[in-house]
This record gives C-alpha cells, structure tokens and sequence, in this order.
C-alpha cells in the first residue's frame, strides 16, 4: 500500500475512533490495513498520521527543516520555500484546490478561527507558534492560497547579530546606549526584515530589575529577560464576537506597571494608544512599524493613527515628545540588517520628521548623516565613538559627515 494512501487510511480510523496518534494506537490501526511496521518505520507514520491529524500535513516535514522561515502554497498545490536564500519551489505539492482547501480549514479551526464562504480569509497561530494566514476563492482568483511562519527556534542576541553581520560592531554600543539610557525607539523596516529579531535583542539588554509588558497581536517576541508578561490580541469567534484588539490590550498594559511596554507590530489604532503610553513616563518603550525607509515613519504613523480619528498635528507632538530613536532594518539580497540609526526632529513648521544620522553605503560601511550631532546630544559623544566608522573624530572620508553617494537630507541602503 502506498504510504500516502496507509496514512490516510490510519488517520481516518483514528479520527473516527477518536483515538490519540500515540504508537500502539497507530500501529493497530496499520495492522488493520494488514501492514506490519518495524520500529523505524513505525516511528515515520506516526510523525505524519499526527501532521495529517493536527499538523501542517505533507506541509510539515518543510516546517521542521532548520533556517527556514516561511512556507507558501499557491493556488493549485505549488508550493515554495524561504530558507534565508531567497524563496525556492518545495520539492512538495499538494494536489490540487481541495486538499489545499481542506488542509486550511483544518488549520484555522485548529487555531480557533472560522474559514469559509462567509470568512474567506484568516490569520492565526498555531499550537507550535506557526502563524497561518490563509485566503480562500474568489478572493484568491486561482484558488487557495496559505502562508505559514516558522517561529524562531533560538532567540538571538546582540552580539550574535553582530557576528552574524545583521549589526555593524561599530554600532554595538550605541543599541547598548539607547537600551540602558531608556530612550523609547521604534523598528521600522518591511516584511520579513529583522524587525522583531532585532527587537527581541534589545528587550534582552534590559536590567533585571525592570519588568517588560509585551501587546502583540499574534506572539512572536521572545526576549531572553527573567520578567516579561505577554499579552496577546483575541480574534473574535464564529459569531464575530469576543475580539479584543491591541488597543483594548495596550490600555490594559498601563495597569500594570510596565517599566518597558512594547507593542509588537503597530498596524492600527493602536499606535494612539502606544503614542500616549510613550508620553506618560514610560520611558524605555518599544514597537514595531512597517515602513520602507526610516524617512517614511511619520507619514506610516499619520496614516494608521487617523483609523483612530487621531489627527496628524496630534501624531507629530506625540512622536515628537515620546520617541527618540528609529532603528530602520532592511534586506539586502539573502542579508536581513540594521541599515539606518535615525533620530526625531521638528522641522521649521513644528511637523515631526525622522532624519537618519547614521547609515551604511553600499558596501556596508557605516557613515555620519544629518542627524548625527541630534543623535550625540541624546547620546553622549562617548556612545557614539566610532559608530561613524572614523577612528579619530572624523577622518578622511566623513569630513562632511556624509557617505559617499548620499546628499543631504538623503540616507538608508541602496
């Protein structure tokens, strides 16, 4: 008998007996089948009788492959991969719409969520962290289609992001600064650049002594700290009821005594709520925010926090007031890294701007830019001693505190 065939058949038994996957369960169920297994083999279906019963199905041995981060399946059953490389068709394929479909709803109820005509698209998390988003037809024109998220399985450090080179070393002490001095900062950066690893490592330099209240919508930080209290949106059921958003979350996270509040990833009128928590003595907090360049933050934050009836003069004296840092990430080919240090500025009309003052070139060398004597003041010049990649005070090179290539009031990767 086809192995794809006995574990589909072994499923069946079990589900309709509602018998636990467990060895003995699963090697009767085999034997029904007349199929007698040794031990090794015996180990491999019950692996796959629980992925087809509780996991990922065919989808789960890509989610156990170590560095890879995100598994796609288009409509139709094509699969691909992304193991830091780059995405790469799977040396998998489903077979057609409805296992694909079929495979989806069971993931979304698995994770508590409905997917169907009524709700055709949906985003979770799993019991293993996986976060699922999955879209059905007509939405999704060629059928449906499923992105799945592999958590990280090791929390990474500063030092080690900067032996992996997603951190300049120059600018390893500055982070320590901003950390330890409790400046508030936001990450800003796109899908999949880094933003909540290089969060994560930060949330890891902090005292102690200091209690950090996490708001996420679905939980991905992790930070290696002895006091850290999660808190987690709820999607609402069936019916649509019983949601409970980052905002109501944030509200919630005041009471109780951050010294650190972090907001995992600002996508809504959250960012009212993490903007005002900012400007009521919790010195030190953190979020996330998608955004292509550092430059862009402002108009980022105008755009999200007018879903919350926040006008833009409001968002520009809040953020003005309440951050002071932004670390911007980006990809650079199979590279995630800290590409710019930025700092917040009032331009001649009272508006918030965010000006890089640190970026790298093109070939990754660290270089001043305009906000380079903004980011000193906050800092203290010792912070900041070679950050520029100048060995003493500003050499050949950055004479005019400005990269090769960059014009004034320009900055970010290439």
């Amino acid at each position: 008998m086809p192995a794809g065939d006995l574990v589909v058949r072994v499923r069946e038994r079990l589900a309709a007996a509602g018998t636990p996957p467990g060895p003995d369960a699963v090697a009767a169920a085999a034997a029904a089948q007349g199929v007698v297994l040794g031990a090794a083999d015996l180990l491999r279906l019950v692996d796959d009788v629980r992925a087809a019963l509780t996991g990922a199905g065919p989808l789960q041995p890509l989610l156990r492959v170590p560095g890879v981060t995100d598994v796609l399946v288009n409509g139709g059953g094509e699969v691909w991969v992304d193991d830091g490389a780059g995405l790469r068709p799977a040396p998998v394929r489903l077979e057609g719409e409805e296992q694909v479909r079929a495979l989806a709803v069971r993931l979304a109820a698995g994770a508590g969520r409905r997917l169907d005509e009524a709700s055709p698209f949906t985003d979770a998390r799993l019991a293993d962290g996986t976060r699922l988003h999955a879209v059905l037809p007509p939405l999704a024109v060629d059928g449906t289609h499923l992105s799945l998220r592999v958590p990280a399985v090791r929390r990474f450090g500063l030092p080690e992001l900067v032996a992996a080179g997603a951190v300049p070393p120059a600018w390893e002490p500055l982070l320590r600064t901003v950390v330890g001095r409790r400046l508030s900062l936001l990450v800003s950066g796109g899908t999949g650049a880094g933003k909540t690893t290089l969060l994560q490592a930060l949330l890891g330099l902090v005292g102690p002594g200091e209690r950090i209240v996490l708001v996420e919508d679905s939980g991905e930080l992790r930070p290696d700290h002895p006091h850290v209290v999660r808190l987690e949106a709820r999607h609402g059921n069936v019916e649509g009821r019983g949601a409970v958003g980052l905002d109501v979350l944030v509200r919630q996270a005041l009471r109780m005594r951050p010294d650190r509040l972090v907001v995992g990833e600002c996508r809504g009128a959250e960012v009212r709520d993490l903007l005002a928590a900012l400007n009521t003595g919790h010195a030190g907090g953190a979020g996330t925010l998608h955004a292509n360049t550092a430059a862009d933050v402002p108009a980022r934050l105008h755009a999200l926090a007018a879903a919350a009836g926040l006008s833009a003069a409001a968002v520009d004296a809040q953020l003005l007031a309440g951050v002071d840092v932004v670390l911007h990430v980006a990809r650079r080919g199979r590279r995630r890294a800290l590409a710019e240090v930025a700092v917040v500025v009032a331009d001649d009309g009272g508006r918030a701007r965010v000006v890089p003052a640190l970026v790298l070139d093109r070939a990754g060398r660290p270089h001043r830019a305009p906000g380079w004597e903004v980011l000193a003041a906050r800092l203290g010049a010792e912070a900041l001693a070679g950050a520029d990649g100048c060995a003493d005070g500003c050499a050949d090179g950055c004479a005019d505190g400005q990269p090769d290539g960059v014009a004034d009031g320009a900055g970010g990767p290439a």
